[in-house]
């Protein structure tokens, strides 16, 4: 049969699917039913949809009535025609005291709850086996899926296997009154003769609260161990597991987990795998698979779906400079699920197959494919959602007997995020039962075959070119995406190939030579301190005098070399460095213990500042000119500031370095870079980035030493004009006071730009989500150790939620495991050098003078540089631990009353760095926009990780001199602008060109 046939038959049998089920609406399109008529103003009106799915979301941690009144005012107060049932809410919400608001949250409550039970069969165990007994009095089978898989601890996930356990063994229980579904069938027995009655589906990441593709082979095996208890639980009932497809940061290790057990327990055939057809590997992994299980003689089931997280997907991709991982046009994604769902029945003898989906054109290929190719009807069923689709599912079992609901159990609050996806589904513009049973869109367009859909939009679509060269639109370097085995396999080959180089002399570079010296200073890692990584030599008082003069004999040659060529060198640089990333990146895990996607991270930046500065001087070379008047001609110039002393940190070693030097080198100065005596030879990296961009000697110079010992003549020398500095405050608050002061043959006041580190605050209000807030305050208060100038030192948390929280984050942080950088299972590693250790421990004995320690983690024996995790509540603002920068994992948690005394509290220290807000209130996130002063405010999101151009970085107050890195403003603070006036009136004559230039 040819493919047109083929395609006859399928709408032929779409055709007779469509005659079932004319005349029939899902009841969540009933408009007598609270959710019917929502889901009907969020098909007409997509501000009103935005509002609502974000006020059902938020809905369960409105816990006053004051709280949900004035939410109610915030989310729909400003739309315009709203329904009956909403604006009845608006009128109560304010006016009717204590009482109004209770009678307000009851009415509310119940008619989301009551949309809530139409997708989740039940918030109890013994809810939702009655609500499972009665479906399969109805033929139905099931799937069922416990909600709240957001654990964010190890604590958390044990919780969630306790949860399969006993709902696994109460259906055990209850399966003996069931009489299996259709038992006619010829088969050892089960539903449909083949099936097991009880069928679980479970998410895998919930089963490890690290689960994380950096340490792939790790969060394998841990999801593993915990996913086997199930596992043995379900064969002790005679059950199935499933085993969920989320999202494609976790693709790859939920197949190796099911590739595991399923060859641990070859015997037993009851074990499936979700594939998702909007994923364009699919294809790739079904191939691998079926080649995998017919090498190891092993049974598969696949549970075949279109996809879920589409816009997760999509959006993930865009933020990171990937490339697009799903098909971002619907036709696409249809046309690959037929092509799957084929190849797996053309593999019947080793393949089951589960069709998920309530597309009638879909079912209809499925039928008819499956007819085709003579498969049996033991080896493929249909899977569509509970609560949705209810006349195509009554169809196809009338049709082919052969239909399993899937079925979400759990309480409301983990049910929000699965009931906003069910919404969003349903009222989507290419939703199939949106087309289908709202839209009225035809028959035939509606069994249209994909495939032919897409051929007609691919034609219509005009390919845009990206213009090529040095002007081509600024992009953020692509992420790491360890999701890749490549990417994995290239970081681990970099670590080995920069081990081998450990303990190699470094000498400086010094007008276009290296020059060693006599002294040399060991560069140690931290984790392992008898490992030295390099030797490097140190300058003295001699060599910084060399290095000024031969950054002061080139200035001349430099400033004079046309913008375009200094932006070049930079778009080189950034090639080599691009060219070296993954080993520029091990250097950074072994020199100062930063974790592979944090080392990573660190050279994409370095790689964003040469790119981005490169376009900025571009533009900044043809600025914007002052108004001419006739008879005068007036010209805005820039120049460069003459020679810049860079001072670097070591905690974003190798991207503010190259910031900073990037900065000062386009805009025509020319640099002496002395980097921080902890990470020396990742400053040799930049300096042999710069050596292969070519720049002319003497531009760029390299002096590592002590910063006791030539950090003052650096600043204080005379032919310094600029200075660069990212640091503590203390030091550089004693830069600004030296470089205040006019020394001897000094020709001009010095520029200083600092950046001193903050005292960063993020607020948790009463109504944020905290399964999104433990994630991003881990991150943020304990990523690289706490190291980071942008780093969470106080959380100060809404009173209402306060206890909540602090259990679990508590739980959350005896998760993390602190150990060697270069091993990816560990969350965190050594901190910088002795003296921090020293630090962070005198400050932790402060914690327990103003506070209470809540939680302190082990840290590794033997050798490294490690401190605790740890958490101390009861800190107040006069504090300390709330005034003082502690630049390590000590978290100060503060309990405030409410929101104002909370935005009272984060602006108190005089430092203004970074801050946060969690909150699902409109009105307290607009508060803190124009309130809460800080140089980079980050809301709903964790406060570290700024990316040059989207988030320019600096901070105020005590924080800096206000300059923003990354930011179309930064190069100024590297030039002097100049103005020049031309009188072109001469004996009342005006030059031709200039009156046509003035018209």
């Amino acid at each position: 049969m040819n493919e047109n046939e083929l395609n006859d038959r399928i709408l032929e049998r779409g055709h007779e699917l469509f005659a079932t089920v004319a005349h029939r609406k899902p009841s969540i399109f009933n408009r007598e039913l609270w959710a019917g008529k929502v889901l009907d103003w969020c098909m007409r009106r997509e501000d009103f949809k935005v509002q609502m799915f974000r006020f059902i979301d938020v809905f369960p941690s409105l816990r006053s009535g004051e709280t949900l009144q004035r939410h109610l005012q915030e989310y729909f107060g400003q739309l315009q025609d709203l329904p009956d049932f909403l604006r009845w809410g608006l009128r109560t919400s304010g006016v009717t005291g204590h009482l109004g608001a209770a009678v307000l949250r009851r009415f509310i409550a119940r008619n989301i709850r009551q949309m809530a039970r139409q997708f989740i069969i039940g918030e109890t165990s013994g809810e939702t086996l009655r609500r499972l007994g009665k479906l399969r009095q109805e033929g139905f089978a099931f799937t069922l899926d416990a909600l709240g898989e957001a654990t964010v601890s190890e604590e958390e996930a044990e919780q969630y296997v306790a949860t399969y356990i006993h709902l696994l063994r109460r259906l055990g229980e209850f399966q003996k009154n069931w009489p299996p579904l259709r038992p006619s069938l010829e088969g050892p027995g089960g539903d449909w003769g083949y099936a097991p009655k009880i069928n679980v589906s479970v998410k895998p990441t919930a089963l490890y609260s690290q689960t994380n593709p950096q340490d792939f082979n790790g969060s394998v095996d841990a999801i593993t161990a915990r996913l086997e208890q199930i596992y043995v639980q379900v064969q002790a009932v005679g059950g199935y597991l499933c085993i969920d497809m989320e999202s494609h940061h976790s693709k790859d290790i939920t197949l190796a987990v099911y590739r595991r057990l399923r060859e641990k327990y070859p015997k037993y055939p009851h074990l499936g795998i979700v594939l998702q057809a909007y994923h364009r590997e699919t294809e790739e992994n079904l191939d691998l698979l079926l080649t995998w299980a017919r090498k190891k003689g092993l049974h598969l089931n696949i549970r075949l779906v279109k996809g879920a997280y589409w816009d997760m997907e999509t959006v993930l991709a865009a933020q990171h400079g990937w490339p697009e991982r799903v098909f971002t046009d619907k036709a696409a994604t249809d046309a690959n699920f037929e092509k799957l769902a084929y190849k797996i029945l053309e593999h019947s003898d080793l393949c089951d197959l589960a069709v998920g989906t309530h597309n009638i054109r879909s079912i209809a290929a499925v039928l008819e494919m499956a007819r085709l190719l003579r498969v049996p009807e033991d080896r493929y069923e249909f899977q569509v959602l509970y609560g949705m689709a209810e006349p195509v599912r009554q169809a196809v079992r009338g049709l082919v007997g052969r239909v399993r609901l899937y079925c979400p159990s759990g309480e409301m609050v983990p049910g929000m995020a699965y009931l906003v996806r069910r919404l969003l589904e349903n009222t989507a513009n290419e939703s199939f039962l949106r087309q289908s049973f709202v839209e009225g869109e035809t028959m035939d367009h509606l069994l249209a075959d994909p495939r032919t859909l897409l051929r007609q939009r691919t034609l219509g679509r005009q390919t845009r070119k990206t213009p090529l060269g040095l002007l081509r639109p600024f992009r953020n370097e692509p992420s790491v995406d360890f999701t890749r085995p490549a990417q994995r396999a290239a970081f681990a080959q970099a670590l080995s190939q920069v081990r081998e180089k450990f303990g190699a002399t470094y000498p400086l570079f010094i007008n276009g030579q290296n020059l060693a010296t006599r002294q040399t200073r060991p560069s140690v890692n931290p984790a392992q301190p008898e490992e030295i990584v390099g030797q490097v030599s140190q300058a003295g008082p001699e060599q910084i005098d060399q290095a000024v003069a031969a950054a002061q004999a080139a200035l001349s040659g430099w400033r004079d070399t046309a913008a375009a060529e200094r932006a070049t060198s930079l778009i080189r640089a950034a090639k080599a460095a691009r060219a070296r990333l993954f080993e520029l990146a091990a250097w950074q895990v072994f020199e100062i213990g930063k974790q592979w996607d944090q080392a990573h991270a660190d050279v994409c930046e370095a790689i964003d500042f040469l790119e981005y500065y490169a376009r900025e001087m571009l533009r900044l070379d043809n600025p914007p000119q002052p108004a001419s008047l006739p008879g005068e001609d007036n010209r805005l110039l820039y120049q460069s500031r003459g020679v810049a002393a860079v001072i670097a940190p070591w905690n974003f070693p190798l991207a503010i370095s190259c910031g900073m030097v990037a900065a000062a080198l386009v805009t025509g100065n020319t640099v002496v870079y002395k980097p921080s005596s902890l990470t020396p030879v990742i400053g040799w990296t930049l300096q042999e980035i710069l050596r292969d961009a070519g720049l002319p000697a003497g531009v760029f110079n390299y002096v590592p030493g002590s910063s006791a010992e030539i950090g003052d003549l650096l600043v204080e020398h005379p032919a310094v004009s600029l200075i660069a500095f990212t640091g503590s405050q203390e030091v550089g608050l004693r830069i600004l006071h030296k470089a205040s002061a006019l020394g001897p043959g000094q020709r001009q006041v010095k520029k200083v730009v600092a950046e001193m580190g903050g005292k960063n605050a993020v607020i948790v209000d009463e109504d944020a989500d905290l399964d999104e807030v433990i994630p991003a305050i881990l991150a943020s208060a304990f990523g690289f150790q706490g190291q980071k100038c942008s780093a969470c030192s106080r959380l100060i948390v809404v009173d209402a939620v306060y206890t909540a929280l602090r259990e679990r984050l508590v739980q959350a942080a005896r998760s993390l495991r602190i150990g060697p950088a270069q091993d990816p299972a560990f969350f965190m590693g050594p901190v910088a050098e002795p003296a921090a250790v020293e630090k962070i421990q005198k400050y932790i004995q402060l914690a327990r003078q103003e506070g209470e320690l809540v939680y302190q983690s082990k840290v590794p024996e033997g050798p490294g540089f490690y401190v605790p995790i740890t958490l101390v509540e009861g800190i107040r603002p006069e504090h300390r631990l709330a005034r003082e920068e502690v630049f390590g994992p000590l978290l100060a948690l503060m309990r405030a009353d409410d929101f104002d005394q909370a935005l009272h509290w984060a602006n108190a220290p005089p430092q203004a760095l970074t801050g946060g807000v969690f909150s699902r209130s409109p009105a307290h996130l607009e508060r803190a926009r124009g309130e809460f002063r800080v140089g980079n405010l980050y809301l709903n999101r964790g406060i570290t990780g700024a990316l040059v151009a989207r988030q320019p970085f600096g901070g105020f107050g005590l924080s800096g001199t206000g300059t923003k890195a990354g930011g179309a403003d930064y190069l100024l603070h590297f030039m002097d602008s100049r103005c020049v006036t031309e009188n072109t009136l001469r004996r009342g004559f005006v030059p031709p060109q200039i009156k046509r230039e003035e018209e």
